[in-house]
């Protein structure tokens, strides 16, 4: 019987620890210079109300397919080996440019005197040693982004307290303001999207999950409900505490000095470094699994699909750790980021669609009412898509392009081996 060790608990952590990310601790003050006031806070709420149908959509589909892959595994039963390729190769692509994106921020961000070299090496070696730890086995795995994702909440938490007494306490007499939507609201609403956008890396590792029918759409929509609590609580608490909060640059950090002192204002500027180690390291795990999904069954050379006893895909690891030290050493930022929202559009409009045809065919005790839950997430991902930039679409369209020119590759060379096999 297959292993597997990864429990609710840690599974709800890696959701949690997918979504609250590096980007909450500055988002406050940008959300708030597009919805002033608490419009915000009823922005970071209905994004969450918003995102809810594509959590269930992952929800649904999770507790009924068991193996690692997520959005590969569902777009390959609904549409067949091209979609699921192509929803899964950029996919892969994104998550490989944005890990070492992360690390590359991690790194600067810790060693900001250092020269562009020394930063690279250490960005370098500090991949290596993420990918080290998640070769040490999926149980091993699991301890430590749960202990990471612990050690992140605990100053939010303890931030989120001192926010509700402040919430609780009259507010100081001030002149009544004007609440009304804008057109702005649609842009602080795709940034909120961002900040909440995360859940979807839970059925990644669905192979190794226990109980899977249960703990999987717990931990799914279990994540998007505490995180989007958490933000709602965060968001009003700046905005009392912070008068210029769209000016702001750190303001989670300086809303903690504003209500805990000094000590809490440090322990929430560390939770970003926290954060961002988090993230990397829960990217150097689920990555690879999009690869090993799009392996599977030999539709890739190299044995990338091979599972080791410990529930790691060790050569698509490697390959994942090699491409993210390679990328470390070229390229912005900013540049690395570029495929971010597209992959995830790619991803909910994938997902909900196969929910849509895998509901109307009736398999794996689905019925018409699940796809009732793909419409709403459909609009959700074009919502999203017509805020991707142009650099974006291009972006997507050239790892589109790289990946079905590696795929009629591929498919020449194993015609040309069966051939060969046959003379």
């Amino acid at each position: 019987m297959k292993l597997r060790p990864v429990g609710l608990v840690s599974l709800l952590a890696l959701g949690v620890n997918g979504i609250v990310g590096v980007g909450i601790f500055f988002v406050p003050a940008d959300l708030a210079r597009r919805a002033p006031g608490m419009g915000s806070v009823v922005v970071f709420g209905a994004t969450a109300l918003a995102l809810s149908p594509v959590a269930f959509c992952y929800a649904v589909l999770g507790r009924r397919y068991h193996t690692d892959g997520g959005p590969v595994v569902y777009a390959r039963a609904a549409f067949g080996e091209l979609a699921s390729f192509l929803v899964g190769w950029v996919t892969y692509v994104s998550a490989v440019a944005s890990a070492a994106a992360v690390t590359s921020g991690l790194t600067g961000a810790l060693l900001p005197s250092a020269s562009a070299g020394v930063r690279g090496l250490a960005a370098a070696a500090l991949a290596s040693v993420l990918a080290a730890v998640a070769a040490t086995g999926i149980v091993v795995s699991a301890r430590a982004w749960t202990t990471l994702t612990a050690l992140k909440l605990l100053p939010l938490a303890a931030l989120a307290v001192f926010a509700v007494g402040l919430l609780l306490a009259p507010a100081p007499a001030a002149a009544p303001a004007l609440f009304r939507p804008s057109a702005s609201w649609l842009a602080a609403g795709l940034v909120a999207m961002f900040a909440l956008q995360g859940f979807e890396i839970v059925p990644v590792i669905a192979g190794h999950v226990r109980s899977p029918a249960r703990a999987i759409p717990v931990a799914t929509i279990g994540s998007l409900a505490l995180a989007a609590v958490l933000y709602v609580i965060l968001q009003a608490a700046c905005i009392r505490a912070l008068p210029g909060l769209a000016a702001s640059r750190a303001p989670l950090a300086e809303t903690a000095a504003v209500l805990g002192g000094p000590l809490l204002f440090r322990a929430v500027a560390a939770g970003t470094t926290v954060s961002a180690l988090g993230i990397a390291f829960a990217m150097m795990v689920t990555t690879p699994r999009y690869l090993s999904a799009l392996a599977e069954g030999g539709r890739v050379a190299l044995g990338l699909d091979s599972m080791s006893a410990r529930g790691v895909p060790s050569r698509a690891l490697l390959v994942t750790w090699a491409l993210v030290v390679l990328l470390l050493q070229s390229g912005s930022r900013a540049e690395l980021f570029a495929l971010s929202s597209v992959a995830v559009l790619m991803q909910y409009g994938f997902t909900a669609a196969s929910l849509a045809v895998l509901a109307r065919r009736g398999e794996r005790g689905l019925s018409p009412r699940h796809a009732v839950l793909a419409l709403p997430a459909l609009a959700v991902a074009f919502v999203l898509g017509a805020g991707a930039s142009r650099r974006e679409a291009v972006a997507a369209a050239a790892a589109v392009l790289l990946g079905l020119v590696l795929r009629r590759a591929a498919g020449r060379r194993a015609a040309a081996r069966r051939a060969e096999e046959r003379s």
